[in-house]
């Protein structure tokens, strides 16, 4: 093969053949630190980066910005960088982003099922001893509900920090 044959793929070209699983085996530790803290305050500068995540120079946080440049998941302009691409990397799959909130997908889960129980109990009490299956139902919806928010809790505690 001749040299003009070996054309090395522009920074385009190669952001155009990633796969969900190179960004996820790309997206982990210090980058994956940069990422949700990107997102969650969604225009970031080198420095504002390596203070809030304490790192050690503005080096490190540029390093790991210009990765997150590279998959494709943020855009640099005028020396600040702001989230174009949203990926579900393993970590956050079970987690939502509100404006710049991230909540546990559990938590709408159990808001749903604590309303249907509160508002069973409330509306039908006065049938539970004549529709005997109400009140099992009532009890089941708030099991469920209860099960829902430990499980919530639970995620919120292991959500991987900025």
């Amino acid at each position: 093969m001749s040299e003009s044959s070996k054309q090395e793929p522009t920074k385009s070209e190669s952001a155009e053949k990633r796969t969900p699983g190179m960004v996820d085996a790309q997206l982990k530790g210090n980058t994956l630190r940069v990422y949700i803290y990107t997102l969650k305050k969604r225009k970031v500068g080198v420095r504002e980066v390596q203070r809030a995540l304490l790192m050690s120079n503005p080096s490190l946080a540029q390093y790991h910005l210009n990765k997150l440049r590279e998959l494709g998941l943020v855009s640099e302009s005028n020396g600040e960088y702001e989230v174009i691409g949203e990926v579900k990397v393993d970590v956050m799959r079970d987690f939502l982003r509100l404006g710049t909130l991230i909540v546990p997908r559990f938590v709408f889960y159990a808001v749903v099922f604590t309303v249907f129980a509160v508002y069973l109990t409330f509306v039908g009490y006065q049938y539970f001893s004549l529709v005997p299956v109400l009140e099992w139902l009532s009890f089941a919806l708030a099991a469920a509900a209860l099960v829902f928010w430990y499980e919530a809790a639970r995620a919120w505690r292991s959500a991987p920090s900025p």
